[in-house]
Order: structure tokens, then C-alpha cells, then sequence
């Protein structure tokens, strides 16, 4: 029976052991899982950081969209088209949200091979949702190609870019 009793107490003794060890293990585990948990938050601003900035600290103006198109309603509302003739006149219409006192909102057509085909701002004094319209013409015609519209308020880079083309 003595035999059995230390047998049974050292068989205690090394679950003990196991057990002990495993739980330092999951705190160990838990540990090193808690250092990339607490570093997640900061792995978003590098993208957000290379995506245009919607908003500027200084304004408080966010632009909702951007829409390229050939003419405006009353509203200011402009329909979205992809396709120009040489002589339209082509619109860059920037819905905004938000407050702001004197912002600069700018609006460049850039052509396809990055010359810059057209460049405008208005300032802007806003309470609310608003809809600035920046109206490119060319006597001349637009030459055909393929063009970009940006905009930009407080020159930061805002909305997302719009590609249109000229035929």
C-alpha cells in the first residue's frame, strides 16, 4: 500500500507540474498575443494615411463625393459622365459636409500623360451639406484622351479621384 500512496503522490506531484507549466505557457501565450492586439490600432493609419484625406483639421470640411459630369441642375447637381466631346465644358461637382470659414477647395484636371490640362479653387464658407461646382472650358477644345479630375481642400488631397475621357 506504501507503494501506491507514493506512487499516487508523486503522479500528483508531476500533474501538478504539467498543469503549472501549461498555465505558464497560456499567460506566456496570452502575453505575446497582447503586444500585436495593443500595436493593431496603429496599423490602420499608415493606410489611412496614403488614402486622399477626406476631412482637415483646420476647416472641419469632409467631401462626400466628387462627380464629373457636362452639366448642372438648379440644385447644383451634377450627372456623372465618363465621355466628352472636345468642346463640352466639363464640371467637377464636390458635395461637402461639415463646417468651415474661408476654405480653399480646388479641383485640377490633370491629361493622360500627367500634364496638367486645368486647374481652379473657390472658397468656400459652409454650415452644412454643400455642393461646390468648379466648371472647366477650353476655346480651344480638349484635346482626346484620357483625363483626371482631383480635388483638394486646404491643399490636401480629398474625395476620390474621377477618370473621365475626351473623344
Amino acid at each position: 500500500m506504501k507503494k501506491s500512496s507514493i506512487s499516487t503522490a508523486v503522479l500528483a506531484a508531476l500533474l501538478a507540474t504539467v498543469a503549472l507549466a501549461g498555465c505558464k505557457k497560456k499567460e506566456d501565450t496570452a502575453d505575446n498575443n497582447a503586444q500585436p492586439a495593443a500595436m493593431t490600432p496603429a496599423a490602420p493609419a499608415p493606410m489611412t494615411e496614403a488614402a486622399p484625406q477626406p476631412m482637415t483639421a483646420a476647416t472641419g470640411v469632409m467631401v462626400s463625393s466628387v462627380t464629373v459630369g457636362k452639366t448642372a441642375a438648379a440644385d447644383k447637381m451634377v450627372t456623372s459622365a465618363a465621355l466628352f466631346a472636345p468642346k463640352d465644358d466639363i464640371i467637377v461637382s464636390i458635395r461637402t459636409d461639415g463646417s468651415a470659414n474661408n476654405a480653399n477647395v480646388a479641383a485640377k484636371l490633370t491629361f493622360q500623360n500627367g500634364q496638367v490640362a486645368g486647374e481652379q479653387n473657390q472658397v468656400v464658407n459652409a454650415t452644412g451639406a454643400e455642393t461646390t461646382n468648379i466648371t472647366f472650358k477650353n476655346a480651344n477644345g480638349w484635346p482626346a484622351g484620357k483625363y483626371r479630375a482631383e480635388v483638394m481642400v486646404d491643399g490636401k488631397a480629398a474625395g476620390s479621384p474621377q477618370e473621365f475621357e475626351v473623344k
